[in-house]
Protein backbone atom coordinates (compact mmCIF):
# COMPACT_ATOMS: atom_id res chain seq x y z
CA UNK A 1 0.00 0.00 0.00
CA UNK A 2 1.51 3.88 -1.12
CA UNK A 3 2.21 6.10 1.89
CA UNK A 4 1.94 9.72 1.44
CA UNK A 5 4.70 11.63 3.24
CA UNK A 6 4.96 15.89 3.10
CA UNK A 7 8.32 17.10 2.62
CA UNK A 8 10.44 19.23 5.43
CA UNK A 9 11.77 22.63 3.83
CA UNK A 10 15.17 22.63 2.15
CA UNK A 11 14.68 18.59 1.69
CA UNK A 12 15.54 16.65 -1.59
CA UNK A 13 13.94 13.72 -3.03
CA UNK A 14 16.81 11.55 -1.59
CA UNK A 15 16.94 13.07 1.59
CA UNK A 16 13.36 12.54 2.26
CA UNK A 17 13.33 8.47 1.09
CA UNK A 18 16.35 8.18 3.29
CA UNK A 19 14.27 9.49 6.60
CA UNK A 20 11.32 7.13 5.50
CA UNK A 21 13.16 4.17 3.93
CA UNK A 22 16.69 4.68 5.96
CA UNK A 23 18.38 3.90 2.26
CA UNK A 24 17.58 5.17 -1.36
CA UNK A 25 18.55 2.35 -3.67
CA UNK A 26 15.77 0.98 -6.19
CA UNK A 27 13.43 3.79 -4.27
CA UNK A 28 14.11 6.91 -6.04
CA UNK A 29 13.14 5.71 -9.48
CA UNK A 30 9.78 3.90 -8.04
CA UNK A 31 9.18 7.36 -6.37
CA UNK A 32 9.65 9.65 -9.35
CA UNK A 33 7.18 7.00 -11.30
CA UNK A 34 4.45 7.66 -8.83
CA UNK A 35 5.16 11.37 -8.28
CA UNK A 36 5.73 12.74 -12.15
CA UNK A 37 5.24 16.59 -10.62
CA UNK A 38 8.55 15.97 -8.68
CA UNK A 39 10.98 16.02 -11.33
CA UNK A 40 9.82 19.85 -12.44
CA UNK A 41 10.23 21.03 -9.05
CA UNK A 42 13.99 20.65 -9.08
CA UNK A 43 16.68 18.82 -6.84
CA UNK A 44 14.75 20.78 -3.68
CA UNK A 45 11.74 20.00 -3.01
CA UNK A 46 9.12 22.93 -1.29
CA UNK A 47 8.28 22.43 2.37
CA UNK A 48 5.15 20.24 2.60
CA UNK A 49 5.22 18.89 -0.84
CA UNK A 50 2.98 15.37 -1.07
CA UNK A 51 4.91 12.67 -1.45
CA UNK A 52 3.53 9.38 -2.44
CA UNK A 53 6.19 6.34 -1.53
CA UNK A 54 5.71 2.80 -2.92
CA UNK A 55 5.46 -0.08 -0.15
CA UNK A 56 8.48 -0.67 1.75
CA UNK A 57 11.26 -2.53 -0.42
CA UNK A 58 12.16 -6.31 0.49
CA UNK A 59 15.12 -6.03 3.13
CA UNK A 60 15.65 -9.20 3.58
CA UNK A 61 18.75 -10.74 2.58
CA UNK A 62 18.99 -14.24 0.90
CA UNK A 63 21.65 -16.34 2.56
CA UNK A 64 24.09 -18.36 0.60
CA UNK A 65 24.22 -21.88 1.57
CA UNK A 66 27.16 -23.01 4.15
CA UNK A 67 29.63 -24.95 2.03
CA UNK A 68 31.49 -27.23 4.09
CA UNK A 69 34.97 -28.57 3.39
CA UNK A 70 35.27 -31.07 5.97
CA UNK A 71 32.84 -32.39 8.41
Amino acid sequence: MNRVVRAHQGETLDALLYRVYGRTAAITEQTLTLNPHLAEQGPVLKEGTPVTLPPPPDTRETKQPRIQLWN
